[in-house]
């Protein structure tokens, strides 16, 4: 989802409980903050010596520990407050990839992508997941469709790393 897509969402529904569900029916707590918005510029070179550049926008959840067991999630509205004071010291760009940083005791701190949402009663579920890392240039470094490798694949000289 793009940040555009993401504030129209939250713009849609800014009456409702905002809540994440950072896999199959674990929600970050209610006592989540957004703590940072970071505004990241990819430049990169994969293992086949391809390069790609792209642009996201993160948004940090915290659990402040002081307020477990907090009986409200934050409003939409209120992330929206968050986002638009955010646009206004550093502007967003408005079509990059959104994504959701998070972590607790008894899930590794990740970088999510959302992958859907869900309106129930008065809440808005956003869903979030992670992507598994991947090679981005399977042709150049040999990879087979089932992630097998050939034998020869990633060795000295082979064009591969």
């Amino acid at each position: 989802m793009k940040i555009s897509e993401f504030i129209s969402l939250l713009t849609e529904h800014q009456g409702k409980s905002l809540l994440f569900e950072y896999a199959p029916g674990m929600l970050v707590g209610s006592n989540y903050h957004i703590t940072e918005v970071k505004h990241v510029t990819i430049d990169a070179v994969d293992c086949g010596a391809g390069t790609d550049f792209w642009k996201e926008t993160i948004i940090q959840l915290w659990e402040n520990p002081g307020e477990i067991g907090k009986p409200e999630y934050m409003s939409a509205y209120k992330a929206l407050g968050i986002l638009k004071k955010v646009e206004r010291i550093k502007p967003y760009e408005m079509d990059t990839i959104v994504k959701m940083e998070y972590g607790n005791t008894m899930f590794h701190t990740a970088q999510l992508h959302i992958t859907d949402f869900e309106i129930k009663e008065s809440k808005l579920i956003i869903k979030l997941a992670v992507n598994p890392t991947d090679c981005k240039a399977k042709e150049a470094c040999g990879v087979l469709e089932n992630n097998a490798q050939e034998t020869s694949s990633c060795a000295p000289g082979s064009g591969c790393c």
